[in-house]
């Protein structure tokens, strides 16, 4: 469910801030003066105003743990303040209202007074709205975080936790062919911020990377075989390298010449089932897209009768330049168009489905796909 609204004419805005225990050390250390996201949030700040309010949410053990009022536009700025990453996007701000974590007010106390929670297909579903930030959030739900903090602030309650979750401790799916794979925790589904687990010192980097995780992650609950770039194989996602996290294939099925077995070892991520590779992922994140396009119009140009269904996996922002690439004469050129024997599957939907799937993810197919994925078939051509 979105929390996204139009801005409260007669009040300020509500944007939701995540923070681990550590950023938020961190951002005290600092002075408690600004608040920074990700190089990719750069068009949202520019959104606030001054005034508006920042609903500090604690990830790990999701509780809201303070208030900030922002008191000047917003900037960018690379100076080091936390120590996982630069999130240069930044705003200046000032503290209304501080808690520990011991005091902190668990969102789940809020379950009937926010609409976060209303309308939910699912009432265990409600981590989507905390996935990433800054969020815009809806007044009523704001003013009633910042009530509810408020209060918590006049009357301290001491509130046990597990004091490990503080660290994102990652979770664990069981999956069909009965083995574990452990994912990040509920709110790390999302675009990297200081409330984030970072997965590289580069935003596009670590978000490719993030990606390349999540589909690793979702094909392996299925109980298929996975494969990943054979040059990323030892990137580190959450504190692991692929390697170890997942049991990758050590060498792909010879079913296909040496050349086209060379293009199809470097694909971001594949799915098999046996010898058949069930679907290729290519994600485009990067400011270039002709790397991936590039593998895939090769792959289908040595391979013209080739059935593997192919995946281009971009941000929403993206997808128009995603398309509009995928069409060009050049691809559709080649005896099988790859606008044709190509789906695109946007970033948010990704992460949203398997969010949502929960623990249930083990029983999903890889014919799901199709479902969370659309034609990149355009009206007329690009040169």
């Amino acid at each position: 469910m979105s929390t996204a609204t139009a801005v409260d004419e007669n009040g300020p805005s509500y944007w939701l801030d995540l923070f681990t225990a550590k950023s938020w050390q961190e951002f005290h250390r600092a002075g408690a003066t600004t608040s920074g996201f990700t190089a990719h949030r750069w068009t949202t700040v520019q959104k606030m105003q001054i005034g508006d309010y920042l609903l500090c949410y604690l990830t790990g053990i999701s509780r809201f743990i303070g208030v900030l009022e922002v008191t000047a536009p917003g900037f960018e700025d690379n100076a080091r303040i936390w120590s996982d990453a630069t999130f240069p996007s930044r705003v200046k701000v000032k503290i209304v209202h501080a808690l520990e974590p011991e005091t902190a007010v668990p969102v789940l106390d809020l379950r009937d007074e926010l609409t976060v929670f209303q309308d939910l297909a699912n009432p265990n579903y409600w981590s989507g709205a905390f996935r990433g930030s800054p969020a815009l959030w809806k007044p009523e739900d704001g003013r009633a975080v910042v009530e509810a903090v408020a209060k918590a602030v006049l009357n301290p309650t001491k509130r046990p936790f597990d004091k490990a979750k503080l660290a994102h401790r990652p979770r664990t799916f069981h999956t069909s062919s009965g083995d574990d794979v452990t994912v990040p925790g509920e709110e790390s589904f999302g675009d990297e911020t200081p409330g984030e687990i970072e997965t590289g010192t580069d935003t596009e980097a670590s978000e490719h990377t993030d990606i390349q995780g999540l589909l690793l992650t979702l094909g392996s609950a299925m109980g298929l075989k996975v494969w990943v770039a054979r040059n990323d194989r030892h990137r580190s996602w959450h504190g692991q390298s692929f390697s170890d996290q997942f049991k990758l294939l050590s060498e792909l099925p010879h079913n296909f010449d040496l050349a086209t077995g060379k293009i199809i070892e470097m694909i971001d991520v594949l799915w098999l089932d046996g010898n058949a590779i069930r679907a290729a992922f290519e994600i485009e994140s990067t400011t270039s897209i002709y790397s991936g396009l590039l593998r895939m119009s090769d792959l289908v140009a040595m391979q013209p009768n080739l059935q593997i269904p192919l995946f281009l996996v971009a941000p929403d922002e993206r997808r128009p330049k995603v398309i509009a690439e995928v069409n060009r004469a050049t691809f559709a050129s080649l005896k099988q168009p790859l606008m044709k024997v190509c789906r695109f599957i946007s970033f948010s939907v990704l992460r949203s489905q398997l969010e949502q799937a929960g623990p249930l993810v083990r029983y999903l197919k890889p014919e799901i796909l199709q479902e969370w994925s659309e034609a990149c078939e355009a009206e007329g051509s690009f040169d």
